[in-house]
């Protein structure tokens, strides 16, 4: 969601300077780890925004290749979990009172990361090129898996504003609804 040349950013979306530097978010609070399924619907497209913009930032500073992060890493829920994580180490060891050795200790984790990260793309199928939904196991008793397509990859920066418009009003909905089956005399609880 960056944004062009002739419009600002949202003022609460982080981004790379003119340089290409991620400058991190302004912390207004202690970096915390993310449980993506426990996000509000705002929550979510802030935190979306934020580690897209991490991500974006760590594949140019390192010179990442697809087979460790994706196009489409933001569609496959293994890749985002690693990904949170490593942003939140990230956070954490180049927060100005952390030990001076930690920055060392992050880019130690990170080279296990990257291992794990390749091993999420294998399994995932998701290409520079191409997407598809990871492959599921049916367990014994369970429904067969719905088969997977490949879907071209031809504007990732537009598919992940649709993929992150799609989240939230998702979220949204599912908000509005929990609400709604409160009734009426529980709605000052919004």
């Amino acid at each position: 969601m960056r944004a062009n040349r002739d419009t600002a950013p949202e003022p609460d979306e982080p981004e790379p300077d003119d340089t290409g530097e991620y400058g991190g978010p302004d912390l207004a609070e202690p970096p915390h780890p993310i449980n993506w399924n426990l996000l509000t619907a705002d929550e979510a497209e802030a935190e979306w925004l934020e580690l897209n913009a991490w991500v974006d930032w760590l594949r140019h500073t390192y010179g990442l290749p697809a087979a460790v992060i994706p196009p489409s890493w933001h569609r496959h829920p293994e890749l985002v979990w690693e990904l949170s994580a490593l942003h939140l180490h990230w956070l954490c060891a180049y927060v100005p009172e952390q030990n001076g050795s930690a920055p060392f200790g992050w880019h130690r984790d990170f080279a296990e990361a990257r291992q794990r990260l390749r091993d999420w793309v294998s399994v995932s199928g998701t290409r520079l090129d191409r997407d598809r939904p990871t492959r599921q196991t049916a367990w014994p008793g369970e429904d067969r898996a719905d088969p997977v397509e490949d879907t071209p990859v031809t504007n990732r920066d537009e598919d992940f504003v649709q993929f992150v418009l799609d989240e939230v009003r998702n979220r949204r909905e599912a908000e509005d609804a929990f609400y709604a089956a409160l009734g009426p005399a529980n709605q000052e609880l919004r």
